[in-house]
């Protein structure tokens, strides 16, 4: 049988507009204006541009968003300083780009923003990672950077709300916290300086993941994914007499859906507003990883956001909480129109970019 061939299809733009939100895209007066001029957007990044990428010159309407791949000069203007994902070739004052992705420009600085890129922690960053490996006084955690992260014992809570020194006990039943395979949240604390992060678990938000699903988005460049916003963690109400839902969105492109369960906390209410009271909530149970019993409805609607989710990164759009929150209420009105109702939870392929086109209003 002969093989044939068939020619490559033209890639998706990536929607860099996005990056900042809806409100900084510009409006259609505006944008003719600097497509006229060839100027920049007023927000500081480079405007998007499907032409062929020009050399930077000293003039500020030639700045564009093009791709460049490494090795390509960038602009050989010495009032121009280099930032990530560039260097100075041998013998030459030309910035070059070393990684292929799309020119930034903040102030003087220019610098890369690579396409497809591994997470650069970063002190405060919200992550989800998996445990690997079990050491003496630590865990090695996998949160999908070049290095394995760190989570010191003397860093989680102990059940009970106990603030006391480790000792050789709990370095004995330090599998009964985290073992190998747990799922966790923690926080960014410290940073070595070969780029290896130390994580922490104090918050009562942090701790060990259950009842729920974990997914693993790609994007962490230019192409979309999860970006740093307010809030990354948030429990919303779900459709369909599902209850309410926990989204957790980790900076390093890992998420992390399930049911909310209450804690003990939220059940006694302004009683327990007191930071004692909070920490005397810790229980063993925190450290469990038993699920509890998740509905049919939940477990439904837990994969609709999950489909949500995939179908933003697959077409380029950031995933933050307003955008999976519009994402999920535009994936239900679609469900309803549906000849399967509710139960259909699909949201690949065209009925993604759909979703995506209802989101962004193209």
């Amino acid at each position: 049988m002969p093989i044939t061939i068939l020619p490559p299809k033209p890639s998706r733009p990536l929607n860099t507009h996005l990056d900042n939100g809806p409100s900084s895209r510009p409006s259609s007066s505006s944008s003719n204006d600097s497509s006229a001029s060839g100027g920049a957007d007023l927000d500081g990044d480079l405007p998007m541009t499907t032409q062929k990428p020009r050399h930077l010159t000293t003039t500020r309407s030639s700045l564009d968003t093009s791709i460049v791949t490494p090795g390509e000069t960038i602009t050989d203007d010495p009032q121009w300083m280099r930032g990530h994902g560039t260097y100075l070739p041998p013998a030459s004052s030309a910035i070059t780009s070393s990684v292929a992705g799309t020119v930034t420009r903040t102030n003087k600085l220019l610098s890369v923003r690579p396409l497809r890129a591994r997470y650069t922690p970063e002190v405060g960053d919200l992550v989800v990672g998996r445990i690997v490996e079990v050491q003496a006084k630590r865990w090695r955690v996998d949160v999908g950077s070049t290095q394995l992260a760190a989570l010191p014992l003397s860093a989680i809570n102990l059940p009970g709300g106990i603030l006391r020194k480790r000792t050789e006990t709990d370095e004995l039943q330090i599998r009964s916290f985290f073992a190998e395979g747990d799922l966790l949240v923690a926080e960014v604390q410290q940073l070595f300086g070969d780029g290896g992060a130390v994580l922490h678990t104090r918050s009562l938000k942090y701790g060990k993941l259950r009842n729920g699903v974990f997914v693993a988005v790609s994007g962490m460049g230019g192409g979309g994914g999860v970006v740093r916003s307010r809030r990354q963690v948030w429990t919303m109400d779900a459709a369909n007499g599902a209850g309410q839902i926990d989204v957790v969105l980790g900076v390093n492109g890992y998420v992390w859906i399930s049911k909310h369960v209450e804690t003990a906390v939220e059940a006694e209410g302004a009683k327990a507003a007191g930071i004692t009271n909070m920490e005397e909530s810790v229980s063993a149970t925190m450290y469990s990883s038993q699920n509890d019993r998740i509905e049919t409805e939940t477990m439904r609607e837990i994969a609709r956001l999950r489909g949500v989710v995939t179908a933003l990164v697959e077409n380029g759009l950031r995933v933050d909480e307003d955008m999976v929150v519009r994402g999920y209420h535009e994936a239900v009105e679609m469900a309803m129109v549906s000849a399967e109702g509710s139960d259909d939870i699909y949201l690949g392929g065209e009925r993604g970019q759909q979703l995506a086109a209802a989101l962004t209003g193209v």
